[in-house]
C-alpha cells in the first residue's frame, strides 16, 4: 500500500491553508490520500473562516492519515511562534515554515509518506525571518544533499518546460549559462521523463537563448557557442534533444506535439507560456531528488488569502501529480 502524501502548511498567511481545505472537500475527485504539516487551529480557525465544513483531526502518526481522511482533514501539528491573520505574514514564522518542509522530507525518507507537496511560500518574508535559500527548489536539493544541481520543471496537460537557470537576475543567468550546465540539466530532464513519467524515448525540446535563437550570431553567438554543443553532447548520450529553437515559435498548439519537455535557458522563458497556457492548473516539479516533490505554479497571493476566493486546482492538480509520480518512480525502480 502506497503510503499518504505529505503537504506542507507554505507561508501560513498566504492562500496555502484556503486551497487545502478546498482541495480535501474535492478529495472525490480522484484526489489520493494525504495529510497536513500545519498548525491545527490554524486551520479549524481558517475553516470557520471561509464556511467550509472541512473537519480537522490531528494525528501522531503518517500511517493514521489514510483511515481518516475520507470524513477529515488529517493534521501533522506543528507550532507556529506567531499566529497570523490572513494577509498579514510575520517573518518571525520562517523557521517554522522551513520546518514543515524538512519535516516532510525526512517523512519521505523514512517511507512514511511517498511523496511531498508544498503549498507556496513567500521568499522576502522567509528571507526576513532568516532563510537563507532563493526558493523551495534550491532547499530541497540542499536537504538531499544536492546543492547546485537543482532542477526545476513545470507542467500542465499538453506542456512541460525545464528552466536551465532559476531564480537568479536575467544577467545573471546569462553569465551561468554554460555547456555542462545545460547537459547536466537535459540530462536530469530527460530521466525524469523516462522515470518519473513513464516516457519510453522523450523527445527535448532546447529553447534558443537569443531572438530567433541568436539567426546565425546576428543576435548574439551563445546559440552557436553554448547552446548547439550541449544539444550535440545530449544527442551522444542518447537523449533525443533537438534545438536551439526560437522561442516565440516554440509553444503553440502545433508546435507542442513535436515534443515531451522543452529545456529553456531562464526562468520566465519557462514560465511565462505555461503560465499563459494554464494559470490554474500549473503543476511545479523538482526533478532529481531521492524523493517526490510538487507544488502548485503559484504564489501566496495575499490579497485572496481567507477571502475564499483562491482557487484550489493547482493543488489539486500537484497532489494527483505527486501520487503518479510516486507509482511511476516505485515500478521503475523496483
Amino acid at each position: 500500500m502506497i503510503a499518504p502524501l505529505a503537504v506542507t502548511m507554505g507561508e501560513p498567511a498566504g492562500i496555502g491553508g484556503d486551497i487545502a481545505l478546498k482541495a480535501w472537500l474535492r478529495r472525490s475527485e480522484g484526489l489520493p490520500p494525504f495529510f497536513m504539516i500545519d498548525q491545527p487551529d490554524r486551520l479549524r480557525a481558517l475553516a470557520a473562516r471561509l464556511g467550509l465544513d472541512c473537519p480537522i483531526v490531528t494525528i501522531a502518526d503518517p500511517a493514521q492519515a489514510a483511515a481518516i481522511f475520507p470524513k477529515a482533514l488529517p493534521v501533522l501539528a506543528l507550532d507556529l511562534p506567531v499566529m497570523v491573520a490572513p494577509g498579514h505574514p510575520d517573518p518571525a514564522n520562517a523557521g517554522a515554515v522551513a520546518r514543515a518542509i524538512s519535516w516532510a522530507v525526512e517523512l519521505c525518507t523514512k517511507g512514511q509518506a511517498s511523496a511531498l507537496v508544498t503549498n507556496p511560500i513567500h521568499k522576502a518574508v522567509m528571507t526576513r525571518g532568516g532563510f537563507t535559500f532563493p526558493g523551495h527548489t534550491e532547499y530541497l536539493a540542499h536537504l538531499a544533499g544536492l546543492d547546485g544541481h537543482e532542477v526545476m520543471m513545470l507542467a500542465c496537460p499538453g506542456l512541460r518546460v525545464v528552466p536551465v537557470t532559476i531564480h537568479v537576475a536575467l544577467t545573471e543567468a546569462i553569465r551561468m549559462l554554460n555547456r555542462e550546465l545545460i547537459v547536466s540539466v537535459g540530462t536530469q530532464t530527460a530521466r525524469a521523463l523516462r522515470v518519473d513519467f513513464g516516457l519510453a524515448r522523450p523527445r527535448l525540446a532546447v529553447a534558443g537563448l537569443n531572438p530567433h535563437a541568436g539567426e546565425d550570431g546576428t543576435m548574439g553567438r551563445e546559440d552557436i557557442d553554448i547552446v548547439a554543443p550541449a544539444i550535440a553532447d545530449l544527442r551522444a548520450a542518447g537523449i533525443d534533444a533537438f534545438g536551439p529553437l526560437p522561442s516565440d515559435t516554440l509553444f503553440h498548439a502545433r508546435a507542442r506535439q513535436t515534443y515531451d519537455a522543452v529545456l529553456c535557458m531562464y526562468h520566465d522563458q519557462a514560465l511565462i507560456p505555461i503560465k499563459t497556457i494554464d494559470f490554474d492548473g500549473g503543476v511545479n516539479i523538482t526533478l532529481g531528488l531521492p524523493f517526490v516533490r510538487t507544488s502548485p505554479d503559484h504564489g501566496t497571493a495575499f490579497a485572496l488569502a481567507g477571502t475564499g476566493q483562491a482557487v484550489e486546482t493547482s493543488l489539486m492538480a500537484a497532489i494527483r501529480t505527486a501520487a503518479d509520480i510516486a507509482a511511476n518512480r516505485a515500478v521503475a525502480l523496483s
